[in-house]
């Protein structure tokens, strides 16, 4: 087996339905759907990047939510401009958005 990963990233963004009114609120209603294929449209030019759905990533109070790897870095978003930052800073930079990083106790 080749030591390289088969992604450079692999980002997971929750779409996860709760039924309404749960306690915990779910990321699809927040609109998780829509942001993720706006992430997925405008990573295409980006190489080894791959955008997936993910189920409950459990951390639904707080979400929408994706989280990168191989890093591990969580984030939570709330619209486009969440979005490119994520794409710009942190998987064609390198960087970490700050702002929008979760607490990995949280």
């Amino acid at each position: 087996m080749a030591d390289a990963l088969y992604y450079d990233a692999h980002v997971f963004c929750c779409t996860n339905t709760r039924p309404p009114g749960h306690p915990r609120g779910c990321c699809s209603e927040k609109g998780s759907e829509k942001l993720r294929a706006y992430m997925k449209a405008r990573a295409r030019s980006l190489p080894n990047t791959r955008i997936n759905i993910a189920g409950c990533l459990d951390r639904c109070e707080l979400g929408p939510t994706m989280v990168i790897y191989p890093e591990g870095t969580w984030y939570r978003y709330e619209n486009e401009a969440d979005i490119d930052e994520i794409l710009e800073t942190h998987l064609k930079g390198g960087g970490r958005v700050s702002r929008l990083m979760l607490d990995p106790d949280a």
